[in-house]
């Protein structure tokens, strides 16, 4: 027994020299040199713009006007930020844009999954024939001026639901959940639940959606950051401002900041109306992005796995 045990204590000991004498090749550490310089340059490039716009709305007029921010804060201010919050309709603004968003991606993604789970199954009659009549609608629709008429007489003008009954179903996501369930969800788990007398609705949200979180939580963030930065639907159906969403209020703020050369005389207020219209521009990208920026994290490991499962098992 004392030989035995000696014996496996040599061999751990043997394995763990090996171990730590292995080397990394020389092929192996060009290339990580080489990966990590590339993914260090893409790096800077995306989170420089970043960087830059959040110091420029920290900055003076002047300093912006002059271009002498480059990566910090010159004569730090908040005067940006209070011209964006000084004007009434901002927090009306941000409450109808959590409830257009709110709202409008709940519906988004009720409407989703129950498209995308009957054409997962196998046995729906004429399931190609709907997948065509849905890729068709991707390809053509019937124009802006129809669609507004539409609108109208179903009497949703100037209401919430001219920007959310619209945009209610994405094709595309529809696809990349059906794909989803086609490849998650097994067929015997569903012959196991039928056996056990569930229903296909009892079957959906009791075991289909707790079991597609990560392909949910795509849909969401999609259907979330459309809704979010919806502009051209509200500037074609609201007409109150009162209704407005936060995107098109904040360019009513930078509309009447922008400087007309012809309704200035002075040559000092002109200067520092186009120094404020040009802070303007990137505390008005901050006060847009945050939001979404501040919830990404949170939901950033389902992110990644939906979206790998969508893509990779097609």
């Amino acid at each position: 027994m004392a030989t035995s045990t000696a014996g496996k204590t040599g061999s751990r000991q043997v394995l763990a020299a090996g171990t730590s004498t292995i080397k990394e090749a020389a092929g192996d550490r060009i290339f990580n040199i080489i990966n990590y310089t590339i993914l260090t340059f893409f790096l800077l490039i995306v989170l420089y713009p970043l960087v830059y716009i959040t110091s420029a709305s920290f900055s003076t007029p002047a300093a912006v006007t002059a271009g002498r921010v480059w990566l910090w804060p010159v004569e730090p201010t908040l005067e940006g930020y209070a011209a964006v919050f000084k004007n009434k309709l901002i927090w009306s603004g941000f409450r109808n844009s959590i409830v257009y968003t709110a709202v409008g991606t709940a519906i988004n993604v009720v409407m989703t999954i129950l498209a995308a789970y009957p054409l997962a199954r196998k046995d729906l009659v004429g399931r190609n024939a709907i997948i065509m009549l849905f890729m068709f609608t991707t390809m053509f629709s019937g124009g802006l001026i129809p669609s507004y008429l539409l609108v109208k007489d179903l009497g949703m003008l100037n209401t919430m639901w001219s920007l959310i009954i619209p945009t209610a179903f994405g094709v595309y996501n529809m696809i990349i959940t059906r794909t989803y369930f086609q490849t998650t969800i097994p067929e015997e788990l569903l012959e196991a639940a039928q056996l056990d007398g569930c229903n296909d609705f009892k079957f959906v949200a009791k075991i289909v959606v707790p079991l597609s979180g990560p392909i949910i939580a795509v849909i969401t963030l999609y259907y979330a950051v459309g809704h979010w930065n919806q502009f051209f639907n509200a500037m074609l159906y609201l007409k109150s401002p009162q209704m407005f969403p936060l995107q098109l209020v904040l360019r009513d703020i930078l509309v009447q900041n922008q400087v007309d050369a012809n309704m200035l005389t002075d040559l000092e207020d002109a200067v520092k109306r186009e120094g404020l219209s040009e802070l303007l521009k990137y505390s008005l990208i901050i006060v847009a992005s945050a939001p979404l920026l501040i919830i990404y994290p949170f939901i950033q490991k389902h992110f990644v796995k939906g979206v790998m499962v969508g893509s990779l098992k097609g």
